[in-house]
């Protein structure tokens, strides 16, 4: 009998557990999405599952999220700009479609179809040849130092590149080893079965060593709490110098 009671409590103790996590699962507390205007419930997406992750209208992620308030607050794409969106997600491209004069697709899948079917380490497109480059969550499932220096080369001067990608600002260096190719021992050791590190703090030097100036938008208070937002997550803006603007200064 006290065998039985016990695996009774047991077991009503973890359908409790996953009922509260269903019902967190479906949203805990009313968002803003400021890609398509929803306010309401958002729901939990991801590998762990982050809670309020995704607008259940048009998919946005806490990424979108931030770009879109960035984009809204400093009115980065205008009438005359050539943009390429990297791995383009629908959740930023129309409206900064809407914005520009010239924007173009790149993926390596052609799933999407892109504009262009291409690597991002090495593209075969001219130099100079782009004022905006949008890369969100790319530079970790590749080889981030030749990508670097290919969208520094794909940009004309004073260009900007948008860069979002998992990191860890608790650790000074990035974690990588070319040793780990099997899919579930990358998911180990990188979170994910398609990438390749996971960054520490010094992704700045890397960006930096690429030849850009730097600068970020972290997601902060009230944002984060309004829009559902991952705490401290940073929009990190990499601009090309433009030599002929400096003299002139």
């Amino acid at each position: 009998m006290g065998v039985r009671a016990g695996k009774a409590r047991r077991w009503g103790t973890v359908d409790a557990v996953i009922a509260r996590f269903a019902a967190a699962a479906r949203g805990r507390v009313p968002r803003l999405c400021p890609c398509c205007g929803h306010e309401g419930l958002f729901t939990a997406f991801g590998d762990p599952p982050r809670y309020d992750a995704r607008c259940p209208r048009c998919g946005s992620l806490e990424r979108h999220r931030l770009i879109r308030l960035w984009m809204d607050r400093e009115r980065p794409f205008g009438p005359s700009h050539r943009v390429l969106h990297v791995a383009p997600e629908p959740q930023l491209g129309p409206a900064i479609r809407a914005l520009v004069a010239r924007y173009e697709t790149a993926d390596i899948s052609p799933r999407r179809a892109p504009d262009h079917l291409l690597d991002i380490c090495d593209t075969g497109l001219p130099d100079g040849q782009y004022d905006r480059i949008v890369c969100n969550h790319v530079l970790e499932h590749v080889d981030d130092i030749r990508a670097l220096a290919e969208m520094f080369r794909l940009l004309a001067p004073g260009g900007l590149v948008l860069l979002t990608t998992p990191i860890i600002e608790g650790w000074a260096t990035t974690y990588e080893n070319s040793a780990i190719t099997a899919p579930e021992e990358r998911r180990l050791h990188f979170g994910q079965a398609d990438h390749l590190r996971i960054y520490g703090r010094d992704l700045r030097d890397r960006i930096r060593q690429a030849g850009f100036r730097l600068s970020e938008f972290p997601a902060m208070e009230p944002d984060v709490h309004r829009h559902g937002l991952i705490r401290g997550e940073t929009l990190f803006l990499a601009r090309k110098p433009d030599p002929s603007s400096e003299e002139a200064a």
